[in-house]
């Protein structure tokens, strides 16, 4: 497509197929404000913040206007300028403002917008924010009223991105507010708990239900072993709180700083990854043997996902794999290794998962995933959250030196790294089952289609005599518009990838929130971290094989400790 250029701030940007001015000023590298646009989600235009004004001194919205060759703006004129801070001091007369203590102060877009425009007294009268009461009833996220300013990225993340709509606007005029599927609360909702809601919101409005306290309360008590495993995906984010480049392994890192904050024991949930290959590959293949080609074999790694083929498409249950979670296999197995310890010691072990995925919260309360009453994995942090404790106790993260997970559990392969992007865990599963375990299987597997940022991406690859065809699908959207094509014959598939997340869990809703194109920087992150890793396939995992024989924690006990039967819809309450 031919390039054109516009004036913005006289200054030439040149634009091909951006489909607004503000776009074209950011890729120019002139940030105009916005509180309710997203680059994945329509346009609304509600916030009014990043109006410009052009050549003949009229005002529109920059996220609205479509820019044209030789149009002429200004982002910063007189008019401009007190435009933006009465719409701020708007905002703020609406907004329950306790600054100090809330969770997204000094990353709350408001607050950053007032302070670049010198907002600092209240125009108009404050304390009329909405006064709907809280709502705690998720396991994954918290919605307070009285912060929300009514820019609508959740609605529209949540309805465009996820297909579920759990939230939307409620009332009119100063009544307006959003509100959880007509007055209920998100427990009563179709809400799967993956937080992209909480990730998009500028102001708290919608949070990540937190758990530190009841982690360090553990870390505290000299009864309780507190062990972690830390998921594939944090490794390419966390540093990037703390300077580093997105995408960059920071993993050594992240397994010191938690020794640090005073775990008992560090692990990589890639071995967790790695129990769930063997499984579902299994799985998979005897499906193949078996001729049963009605569905697909769906994955089952993914606790949005699950929740959302409750609620929405329970007839496919019985086809989505049996296997737990990566991070609920390693929970089973980690509660099994202490068992005897803690009987010896007279101590408990707490297991605690650092998870970039918010609905990780909601997996690890469900009834299926608790024995006798004891949860496999007792709590579930974020990438953020670990973040901030780091920052709590003062440890200087890019300064200290990097070190291993602990030992038996310590090695992992890099077909358990992946898992985080999407297209991971297909990759993975097909290194296991390839008869050929050559290097030109992996760069045939690595380029058969399954690599990539598309949303819904098909995949052929000759699988042991037999053409496989493979779907691979990020954003609840995306897996439910793939559902009913399969329901109506129009698509056939023999294996299913689904993440709840667009893009994988790089951009689950518990990382440090960045545009697409730091989240190309974190999947290329983890396929370095894969290239680089001595083991690539799950099955050559010596950790794996101990596991599996020779009087193995796992021998014979394969289905009671990495297997799961889901019950149906709102199974998890």
């Amino acid at each position: 497509m031919a390039e054109k250029k516009m004036i913005i701030d006289g200054v030439s940007c040149p634009f091909t197929t951006e489909r607004n001015v503000l776009e074209v000023a950011r890729n120019n590298g002139i940030d105009i404000p916005s509180l309710c646009y997203c680059e994945n989600l329509s346009i609304y235009g509600g916030c009014r913040l990043c109006l410009v004004e052009n050549d003949r001194g009229k005002m529109d919205a920059a996220c609205s206007m479509q820019p044209r060759d030789g149009m002429v703006v200004n982002t910063h004129t007189k008019q401009v300028l007190d435009s933006r801070r009465t719409t701020l001091q708007l905002l703020m007369s609406s907004h329950r403002a306790d600054c100090l203590t809330c969770d997204q102060s000094g990353r709350c877009k408001l607050q950053e917008y007032a302070r670049r425009y010198h907002v600092d007294a209240h125009r108009f009268e404050p304390n009329t924010y909405c006064t709907e009461p809280m709502d705690l009833s998720s396991p994954s996220i918290v919605r307070d009223p009285s912060k929300c300013i009514l820019c609508g990225l959740c609605v529209r993340t949540c309805a465009e991105i996820q297909n579920i709509g759990a939230v939307d606007f409620s009332g009119r005029g100063k009544k307006a507010h959003i509100s959880a599927d007509f007055g209920k609360t998100l427990k009563d909702t179709d809400c799967v708990g993956c937080g992209q809601c909480a990730a998009v919101c500028p102001t708290a409005a919608i949070k990540v239900k937190t758990d530190m306290d009841k982690v360090w309360r553990s870390l505290y008590d000299p009864s309780k072993r507190v062990v972690v495993q830390v998921a594939p995906a944090v490794r390419v984010a966390l540093g990037e709180a703390f300077g580093l480049q997105p995408g960059e392994d920071s993993i050594g890192r992240i397994f010191t700083a938690i020794r640090m904050l005073g775990f008992d024991a560090v692990y990589d949930t890639c071995v967790g990854a790695d129990l769930t290959i063997m499984e579902e590959a299994k799985e998979l293949a005897e499906k193949l043997e078996n001729g049963d080609d009605r569905f697909p074999l769906f994955t089952s790694c993914c606790p949005a996902w699950i929740r959302f083929a409750e609620t929405r498409h329970p007839d496919i249950l019985p086809y989505i794999s049996t296997c737990k979670s990566p991070m609920e296999m390693f929970g089973a197995v980690l509660k099994e290794y202490y068992k005897e310890k803690d009987a010896e010691e007279e101590k408990s072990t707490i297991s605690v998962a650092i998870m970039p995925c918010v609905a990780k919260k909601m997996e690890a309360v469900r009834e299926e995933f608790k024995r006798d009453g004891i949860p496999d994995v007792d709590y579930v942090i974020t990438t953020k959250e670990l973040i901030r404790m780091i920052r709590e106790s003062g440890i200087q993260f890019d300064e200290i030196d990097p070190e291993a997970p602990d030992m038996p559990f310590s090695i992992s392969s890099g077909a358990g790294v992946i898992f985080g992007v999407t297209g991971g865990v297909t990759e993975a599963a097909l290194r296991r089952l390839v008869q050929e375990k050559s290097t030109q299987a992996l760069r045939d597997i690595k380029f058969s289609g399954i690599r990539g940022m598309e949303g819904v991406k098909e995949a052929l690859l000759e699988l042991n005599g037999r053409t496989l065809r493979i779907g691979v699908v990020s954003g609840l959207g995306n897996a439910d518009d793939l559902i009913e094509k399969i329901k109506s014959g129009e698509e056939h598939f023999d294996f299913v990838e689904v993440m709840a997340c667009p893009y994988g869990c790089i951009a689950g809703a518990g990382q440090p929130f960045c545009h697409k194109v730091d989240k190309k920087e974190r999947i290329d992150g983890m396929y370095r971290s894969d290239k680089a890793a001595p083991i690539k396939r799950s099955e050559e995992n010596p950790v794996i094989y101990t596991l599996y024989n020779n009087g193995g924690l796992l021998e014979g006990r394969e289905h009671e400790l990495l297997h799961v039967h889901y019950a149906g819809a709102h199974a998890h309450e």
